[in-house]
């Protein structure tokens, strides 16, 4: 039961929102758009502001009921934990989203941000209300969407040890920040090369503060 919990949690994760909801909305495969990626991030560069939206929102609560599949079927902490991180494998790694390209079959699928957050939802519903506005300072703060995303997983990950060092939850799901944070940095380095050569894409007030800083020099 173990084993098929945590299957089943690998393939509610690997339901491919994102492109579902571009597909309906304007014909498009969000795979063709920009970072060719199926989270809320490309799906808004596609199709606009709510479909992102929706899929950020549909993406959370599909690794959020990997959890509550594993308490129903009282299959332990290990699993709970388990269940969501196969749920972001799956969401960035779709076996519904597979093709082959010079002769390598690829799994498409997202960077797992919204998931990670779904799946600490899931271990511990109040987390959502941390991440998210902590997550949402962190993007217009740092201005990356890529850092936003990895600080998801850290996030959870200091929620979990603070409420297992005060005996509210079990150690075990300091794990799941732990794992889910090394998936995203897989998922990521595309992003991280980019960070570190300084061409990552800026968005919110420091992307405007670049394109004014720009202009002043320009006039100087």
């Amino acid at each position: 039961m173990q084993v098929l919990v945590v299957l089943i949690g690998y393939l509610i994760g690997a339901i491919p929102v994102g492109l579902l909801i571009v597909k309906m909305r304007t014909g498009k495969d969000v795979r063709d758009v920009e970072s060719g990626r199926t989270g809320g991030t490309n799906v808004m560069r596609a199709a606009g502001f709510w479909p992102g939206f929706a899929t950020g929102i549909l993406d959370i609560l599909k690794a959020a009921c990997t959890v509550w599949i594993a308490r129903a079927f009282d299959v332990g902490y290990l699993v709970e934990v388990l269940a969501p991180i196969a749920a972001i494998i799956g969401h960035n790694y779709s076996i519904f989203l597979v093709d082959r390209k010079d002769g390598k079959i690829r799994l498409h699928g997202g960077a797992g941000g919204a998931a990670s957050a779904g799946g600490a939802m899931g271990l511990w519903a109040p987390s959502i209300l941390i991440i998210f506005p902590v997550g949402l300072f962190i993007f217009f703060a740092v201005g990356y969407a890529s850092v936003t995303t990895m600080s998801v997983a850290l996030i959870a990950m200091v929620i979990f040890a603070i409420r297992a060092w005060l005996g509210l939850s079990p150690w075990i799901y300091v794990l799941y920040g732990l794992l889910a944070e090394l998936l995203l940095v897989w998922a990521l380095r595309p992003n991280i090369k980019r960070l570190l050569a300084g061409e990552e894409r800026l968005h919110g007030w420091r992307a405007k503060e670049k394109v004014w800083g720009e202009g002043e020099a320009k006039e100087e």
